[in-house]
């Protein structure tokens, strides 16, 4: 049973469809005017390699490997002895044990070492260096994304994992396994143990429970952007789009006359010509527009009017082939560096005098 994100039982009033203009969301009622699509490439994973950080840390490996050339066995032995004589492990040595894992052999005296440093050093600062998502990141590299669950949620090692970028990482480890009941009980865990989400934690919960796309993943989402109005967070607009996403799918399981009727007038509203030739028109999903198209079974007016409506879809080039999956799964681009500084204006067009040097007059 799912913890700490309150009962609903009932799916909320929706006259939902998918869009990317005038979207609109507040709690318990969700309403849209046109399909959401972006013109992306889908991929199946979610975070960007700046926030995953894995060619970093193997860098971080390769180094302290080259450095332990042909020690690694009696830096492995040490480390063994100085747990048996219950030894302190100080921080530069578990970061050193940590880098220097290759196996799932390795990784035995690695999660021992863990469980001694943290029962050592659970009282320790604010600030001090994090394990947590140095260990993730040697499961990612290992594939050992199990093992990470083990410890992220075992009570023993409460606080080592403190951050939420080790929660991100292993739910997105899980999310590309297509394991999305695992992915949502980290996500559980991490709300349970009170580690505060961040914009790339929302992003990662709507998708989960896009995935899982059951009346209780949607019951799920909707209680966290409940809780995330509330708390005043700023979502981005990839977290809404898998939550409007979610919405839709549900919505059009349990459609009935009335919802239809209301997505052929959002869909008779896109058609229509425009005052001005710069405003681009919304753009359909093929996927979505099937799936419309297969509720109208057995309601001949309604069938005609969206053939009607289809056929001026299509005309306009407002029918777009990728699925919703291919839209929304995608990793988003990094930003592109600011070159503008590069460009700007370098004499004043009032005195006609480098700018420097009129500011420095000035």
């Amino acid at each position: 049973m799912i913890k700490n994100f309150g009962n609903c039982n009932v799916l909320p009033k929706c006259n939902v469809l998918l869009c990317k203009n005038n979207c609109q969301l507040t709690t318990k009622y969700i309403s849209f005017s046109g399909f959401f699509s972006l013109q992306l490439l889908g991929k199946r994973y979610l975070l960007t390699d700046d926030v995953i950080k894995l060619q970093e840390f193997q860098q971080a490996k390769v180094m302290v490997s080259c450095r332990f050339q042909g020690k690694k066995e009696i830096y492995f032995k040490d480390m063994e002895e100085k747990m048996k004589e219950k030894g302190l492990i100080l921080k530069e040595e578990l970061k050193t044990l940590l880098h220097l894992c290759e196996t799932q052999e390795d990784m035995e005296l690695a999660r021992n070492a863990i469980y001694r440093y943290h029962a050592e050093n659970r009282n320790v600062c604010f600030g001090e260096f994090k394990f947590g998502p140095l260990f993730i990141r040697l499961c990612y590299e290992l594939d050992l994304e199990q093992s990470a669950v083990e410890l992220i949620k075992d009570q023993h090692l409460k606080g080592f994992f403190s951050d939420c970028t080790s929660f991100n990482i292993l739910m997105n480890m899980l999310f590309i396994k297509d394991n999305y009941e695992g992915a949502l009980e980290v996500l559980i865990e991490m709300k349970n143990q009170g580690v505060k989400f961040n914009k790339d934690t929302y992003v990662l919960a709507f998708a989960i429970c896009y995935k899982l796309n059951s009346a209780k993943s949607f019951n799920t989402s909707m209680n966290l952007l409940d809780e995330a109005l509330i708390k005043g967070e700023v979502l981005t607009k990839r977290a809404y789009s898998f939550a409007i996403a979610l919405a839709l799918k549900q919505v059009l399981i349990h459609a009935h006359s009335g919802l239809l009727e209301g997505a052929l007038q959002i869909l008779e509203a896109s058609t229509e010509k425009t005052h001005s030739s710069l405003v681009r028109k919304p753009e359909f999903s093929e996927e979505v527009l099937a799936t419309v198209k297969e509720k109208l079974y057995g309601q001949p007016a309604l069938q005609d009017r969206f053939r009607e409506i289809y056929n001026r879809l299509q005309v306009a080039y407002q029918i777009i082939p990728q699925t919703v999956d291919a839209i929304l799964c995608v990793i988003p681009q990094r930003k592109k560096p600011d070159v503008l500084s590069f460009n700007r204006r370098q004499i004043s067009r009032r005195t006609l005098q480098p700018l420097n040097s009129f500011l420095m007059a000035e």
